[in-house]
Order: C-alpha cells, then sequence, then structure tokens
C-alpha cells in the first residue's frame, strides 16, 4: 500500500469516526456531551453543525445559568452562518433577555452590525440600510461611552454614503431620460440632505446642464425664467468651485445661456414654474 493511499483511507477514517461521533452525540440525551461538542465545533468554525446542538440546548437549558453563554454562542452561529436577520433578532432578544450580562452591550452592538450587513448594493432597495443607520444611532444613544462609537460612527457614514450614492444615482437617472425638472430636483435634494456629500460639485455641475436643457425643451413664455434659473445656478457653482474639472464646460453653458436670453424680448420674460 503506498503511503499516499494510507494518508487517504486516514483521512476517511477519521471523517467517519467523527461523523459518527456527532450522529451519536445528536440522536443521544446526554446534554453536557452536546454542549461540549457544540462549543468544540463552534471554536473550530463549523457553524452548520454547531447550530442543530445549540438549537436544542437553548430550549432545554432555558432559564438556567448556563442560558447566556448558549444563546450568546447561538446568536454568534446564526451571524457567522450568514443569516442575519435572525442574528439581528438574536442578539436583540439577548439584551432584553440577559440585560445585566457582560456581553449585553456587544449584542447590542451586534444587532445593529446585522443590519449593516444585510444592507445591500446602493442600486437595490435600502430598507435595511435605513433600519441598519437607526439601529446604529440607537446603540450609540444607549452607549454613548462605549468603545464602539467610533466603529458605530464609521458604519454610519458608509451607510450614509450609500444612500448619497442612490439618491445621485436617481437624479442621473432622471437626467438621462431627459427628465430636466426632476433632475434639477432631485440633485436639490442630494444636497440639501447631504450638505457634504462627494457627489456635490458634480450635483450643481449638473443642475446647470439640467436646466438649459429645460429651458431649451420649454414652450416660448417658461424660456427665459428658466434660462435665468440656469445661470442662477451657473453663479452659484462658480462661486463654490472656481477651479472646478467643469469649469470649461460650465462656462460655454453660461455664454449659450446668455446669448438665448439676448434673443428673447425682455417682455416675453417669465417666472419658471
Amino acid at each position: 500500500m503506498t503511503l499516499r493511499l494510507t494518508f487517504i483511507l486516514l483521512i476517511f477514517s477519521i471523517l467517519f469516526a467523527s461523523c459518527s461521533n456527532y450522529t451519536r452525540v445528536m440522536k443521544g440525551k446526554d446534554m453536557d456531551a452536546k454542549s461540549d461538542l457544540a462549543y468544540r465545533l463552534y471554536s473550530k468554525g463549523d457553524y452548520y453543525r454547531a447550530m442543530p446542538l445549540f438549537e436544542e440546548l437553548i430550549t432545554v437549558y432555558r432559564g438556567t445559568r448556563k442560558a447566556e453563554k448558549l444563546y450568546y454562542h447561538y446568536a454568534y452561529t446564526n451571524y457567522h452562518l450568514g443569516d442575519y436577520q435572525s442574528a439581528a433578532y438574536d442578539f436583540e432578544n439577548f439584551t432584553k433577555t440577559f440585560p445585566n450580562s457582560e456581553y449585553a452591550e456587544e449584542c447590542a452592538f451586534m444587532h445593529a452590525y446585522c443590519y449593516f450587513e444585510d444592507s445591500p448594493d446602493f442600486s437595490l432597495d435600502q430598507t435595511n440600510t435605513f433600519k441598519a443607520i437607526n439601529e446604529l444611532q440607537l446603540f450609540a444613544d444607549r452607549y454613548p461611552a462605549s468603545s464602539r462609537i467610533p466603529e458605530c460612527n464609521r458604519l454610519i457614514d458608509e451607510l450614509r454614503g450609500k444612500l448619497e450614492s442612490k439618491d445621485f444615482e436617481n437624479a442621473k437617472l432622471y437626467y438621462n431620460m431627459e427628465s430636466y425638472k426632476a433632475s434639477i430636483t432631485a440633485f436639490k435634494n442630494l444636497i440639501q440632505d447631504y450638505p457634504a456629500t462627494n457627489y456635490r460639485e458634480q450635483a450643481m455641475f449638473l443642475i446647470i446642464k439640467a436646466g438649459f436643457l429645460l429651458a431649451e425643451n420649454s414652450v416660448e413664455e417658461k424660456k427665459a425664467g428658466r434660462y435665468n434659473e440656469a445661470l442662477g445656478a451657473y453663479t452659484e457653482f462658480i462661486s463654490n468651485y472656481p477651479d472646478s474639472k467643469y469649469k470649461k464646460e460650465a462656462d460655454e453653458l453660461s455664454a449659450q445661456i446668455r446669448k438665448k436670453l439676448d434673443k428673447i424680448p425682455s417682455d416675453n420674460i417669465s417666472n419658471i414654474n
């Protein structure tokens, strides 16, 4: 028998013995053996096999001194398995069941963090992103002196950045669909909701472009008012970003707008609606 074959047979023997032992403990009634096996599997990262053991144990030991540690590991098992919704519920339930536990603050944070983990790409529905921000803020209010506050703030900033990206892309979508009035409103709302957004410069520039194109596609009696709105957006943009990479194009738009206004009779000027 070759050394390679001997090694393979040895591995299979170990795996078979391990599976046999797991099945025997699972089917047995020795709760101490189940508890020992659950913790050993957890420490090895074998959360899939640890889960059914913890599920049984937390029921058996509910109301006893062992329940706290078991439930703590049970919540983390769901988390490590990627079941963030269940883990969020379990971490929150832990804090309610064991409010004086040494793990209470950690589990309160993990409850919020599960929503952060479950927050999808900005292109998708952001319900869980809003939920995560709310839960992280609640944690910060509840534990203002926690060492986790800096991490909490970092996570909130990251989540808000995701919301900014979604709002910016939605505004651009309106622009690309030639819904210029809607895009102007969306860009302005973005700037108002997130004054320090990294998209502010580009959003302000696109307000000028959308304003110009809105005027171009307006009925005659609204053109002047809308050109003036675009010109006002240009003035505000240059005031904020005099050295912008969009300055050349913005200047060209401004020149076009002024030429358009020069051709419109003064008595034809009206306010934008």
